[in-house]
Order: structure tokens, then C-alpha cells, then sequence
């Protein structure tokens, strides 16, 4: 029962969503497009329920010409960022585009976020259960710390949240993602953030 009502809430959010944010997408579609950085979707295979690899798409934040495979930003300053790129990562809006592979089935709204194929032979058994259910746009270990905690304990959250996994875990979930979205919470390693803020560092 709990899995139809959840692809059931899957699908009614990311349609509403996708249009009542229509607007948004098409802007940052097309401010992307005219920065001339690459593709303004930027699309990686990634491991989805039962490690069956799947495409994820996100507006694209870095340079074209960067390594798709290389860590994620730790740091604002990053310089494989692009302008708009560091604006889309503090708004979350990179995210975006990931409504379209939780309408095709592929992910859902809550659940561990989509790693590397390749890291799969990384994580341990008990790791692995994670790959129980499909890859979310949200999901524990993004309001339990995001960019400050290890990816040790964010693979222990994602297992935390397939054993516990339920709507009204669901539902604390979403209300506490929007509270870290609007409060652009965690979303670059705290010991970089903390070093930009006494440097001074621009944004720009």
C-alpha cells in the first residue's frame, strides 16, 4: 500500500511541480544556454533501485570542460563553477530537472540521493541496501548535515531511511527539505564555507 501511494504522490508532486515551476526551469534553461558553458542539461548515469543504471539529469553548474566525474564543489569559490552555477547550487535549483526522472519512474521525491555505478564496489553489504528503493530528489542524509557530513554517515542515513521508510517519514522528510532549501543550509563542506568567510572571499 505504501509503495502505491508513494509513486501515486510521486507523480502528482513532480507534475504539479514541474508546472507551477515551468517558468523557473525555462529561465535558467535559457540563461544557461546564453552563457555559451556547454549543454544547459547536464546528463550522468547513475545507480538507481537495484543498481540498474539510469541517466539523472541537473542544470549544469560547472564548466563544460571540467571531468563529469571529478568531486562535487566543495566551496563556493570553486573554479570549475560557473557564475550562475554557484546562484543554482544555493537555490538547489540544479536539482530541478530530476522531476522528469522521478515522472519516468526512475527516482522518487524522498530517498537516498543517486550516486556513481562505480562506487557501488566501494560500500559494504549492509552499504548496499540503499539500493532497496529508488534514488530520491531528497532524502535523510540531506537534512541530517548535507555537505557536512562524511559520506560514511550519509550511506548510513540512506540505509537508516530503507529501514524506516514510511509517508509520515516521507512527509517530515519533504517539510524539512524546504526548510533547508530556503535557508540555503549545508550545501558546501562547512570547514571551506567557514574558511571563505574569514578570507573575505568573493563570490564572483
Amino acid at each position: 500500500m505504501y509503495s502505491f501511494f508513494k509513486r501515486f504522490f510521486d507523480i502528482v508532486f513532480s507534475l504539479l511541480a514541474i508546472i507551477v515551476l515551468s517558468p523557473i526551469l525555462i529561465a535558467v534553461f535559457i540563461a544557461i544556454t546564453l552563457t555559451r558553458s556547454g549543454s544547459a542539461i547536464f546528463s550522468q548515469e547513475r545507480a538507481g533501485k537495484n543498481a540498474k543504471p539510469f541517466t539523472l539529469y541537473k542544470f549544469r553548474t560547472m564548466k563544460a570542460d571540467v571531468d563529469p566525474f571529478g568531486a562535487s564543489p566543495k566551496s563556493q569559490v570553486d573554479p570549475r563553477l560557473t557564475t550562475i552555477g554557484k546562484l543554482l547550487r544555493e537555490h538547489s535549483l540544479d536539482e530541478l530537472p530530476q522531476l522528469f526522472n522521478i515522472v519516468k519512474g526512475e527516482m522518487s521525491i524522498v530517498g537516498p540521493r543517486p550516486l556513481y555505478v562505480a562506487q557501488i564496489a566501494e560500500w559494504n553489504q549492509t552499504q548496499k541496501r540503499r539500493l532497496l528503493v529508488k534514488p530520491g530528489l531528497t532524502g535523510l542524509a540531506q537534512i541530517s548535515g548535507r555537505g557536512e557530513i562524511t559520506i560514511e554517515a550519509k550511506l548510513a542515513l540512506d540505509v537508516k531511511y530503507v529501514e524506516t521508510a514510511g509517508f509520515l517519514t516521507d512527509v517530515k522528510i519533504v517539510r524539512a527539505t524546504i526548510g533547508c532549501v530556503f535557508g540555503r543550509t549545508s550545501i558546501y563542506e562547512k570547514r571551506y564555507s567557514e574558511a571563505r568567510e574569514t578570507r573575505g572571499d568573493s563570490t564572483d
